[in-house]
């Protein structure tokens, strides 16, 4: 396999893990929203004269198993388990999960997305990406005098909150540390087109420490590793609870057509890799080639610039410009400028496109909308005219919106914006 293991490193450590100021940065977001959790708890117990209290706060998910990569678009999930005492709580799991949505709300008065009960947590959304999700639990003691803990979904269930990360952090050491590299970079290939629906991290990750292949280097230890990875979906697409096998982790047709997706695009994407093994293979074809399976700006900076690229380069500079304004509408009263928009947008949102051309004697303005991921199905675009025109926002996946200027059938200029919708 061609040795290209000095940019394969210098692409882990500087555009996949995570920097410590961006940990610290995700872990004050998650001790705000605790703190604005506990104070609104406090409010509503003095307005209903009940003692609710959070007993225990855990750290969760990726932050916790520290496979958290870089995200262009900063959709960064941030999963924090709280525990109640059993006999402190309501029983119904929807009152539990009314209670931390009412006292989340009061301190969350100025986010754009007020705080949501979702099936198996509570999702306070930043405008820019983020989101955190508390999971709720509650505990109580056995005949053992040990604690155990029940999840809140649409019913209680039987779940220790440090289980998963217990039984991640252990494999990883045993694996030397190689399990939460493959997963970063795994997770990095899932993400790498935004309309892909791909499984999350914890079946990322269950496949990974199944199929681990330890080499002496980090591109050979990914590549042998997914390459199992492959070789395994293409025989049994079941994914398990580590911790309970008997559970499986897909529990809806969606999550067992992501596992579905990742087979076809292992499969395809692997090939692109060929010429790693090719005798003559030069390091202009292997950068090529990891540029093709990780798609990633830093890849593709190191390829040599086409000629398509520079005709690009050199149609911007011509004096003919247009400009493109969008605002999305938030809510009925709220309109926020795409361009400050950090994370995607919500589906069923509309987007008003302006033309601002930089000259006047132009006669017509087209716009092309194109669609791209699996959603979008067979409706991979349409278009419009006229200076001001809106969209609404229907697919996940990264679409673009071209704006093309003409005079007299002659096209002067364009320009296009990306619309990333989650």
């Amino acid at each position: 396999m061609y040795n290209l293991s000095s940019k394969f490193n210098t692409f882990y450590n500087d555009h996949v893990v995570l920097s410590r100021d961006e940990q610290n940065n995700l872990r004050d977001k998650k001790d705000l929203n605790i703190s604005r959790l506990k104070s609104g708890l406090q409010e509503y117990n003095t307005e209903n004269e009940t003692s609710y209290s959070v007993v225990e706060i855990i750290e969760q998910g990726s932050m916790a198993m520290s496979t958290i990569t870089q995200n262009d678009q900063s959709e960064y999930d941030i999963d924090v388990a709280i525990v109640f005492d059993k006999d402190s709580i309501p029983e119904r799991t929807t009152s539990v999960k009314n209670i931390v949505v009412d006292a989340l709300k009061r301190k969350c008065k100025q986010f754009k997305t007020e705080p949501e009960a979702l099936t198996n947590a509570v999702r306070v959304e930043y405008a820019d990406g983020y989101h955190v999700d508390f999971a709720i639990y509650r505990r109580y003691k056995n005949e053992e005098d040990e604690y155990e803990y029940e999840h809140c979904g649409s019913q209680w269930r039987l779940r220790n909150p440090r289980s998963i990360t217990d039984w991640f952090n252990t494999k990883n050491t045993e694996s030397d540390g190689n399990i939460r590299k493959v997963v970063r970079l795994l997770k990095m290939f899932c993400k790498s087109r935004s309309g892909w629906l791909m499984p999350g991290g914890l079946v990322q990750s269950v496949l990974v420490e199944e199929c681990i292949q330890s080499k002496d280097r980090l591109d050979e230890t990914f590549y042998y590793t997914i390459k199992e990875i492959r070789d395994r979906l293409n025989t049994d697409k079941s994914v398990n609870n580590p911790t309970d096998t008997s559970t499986s982790l897909l529990l809806t047709a969606k999550d067992e057509q992501k596992v579905k997706n990742l087979s076809v695009r292992l499969t395809n994407y692997i090939k692109k890799l060929d010429v790693l093994f090719e005798d003559e293979c030069t390091e202009d074809q292997a950068i090529s080639a990891w540029n093709d399976f990780f798609d990633h700006s830093y890849w593709g900076g190191l390829v040599t610039e086409t000629a398509e690229s520079r005709s690009l380069a050199k149609s911007a500079s011509s004096q003919y410009r247009v400009d493109i304004v969008a605002v999305v509408e938030w809510k009925p009263s709220i309109r926020i400028n795409l361009k400050t928009i950090g994370g995607r947008v919500p589906k069923n949102r509309t987007i008003y496109f302006n033309a601002v051309p930089n000259f006047h004697d132009f006669d017509a303005v087209l716009w092309e909308v194109v669609n791209t991921g699996d959603e979008c199905g067979l409706d991979k675009g349409h278009t419009q005219t006229g200076l001001n025109v809106q969209e609404t926002t229907l697919y996940r996946g990264t679409h673009k919106m071209i704006c093309r200027v003409y005079r007299r059938g002659t096209l002067l200029c364009s320009d296009e914006v990306k619309v990333v919708i989650k």
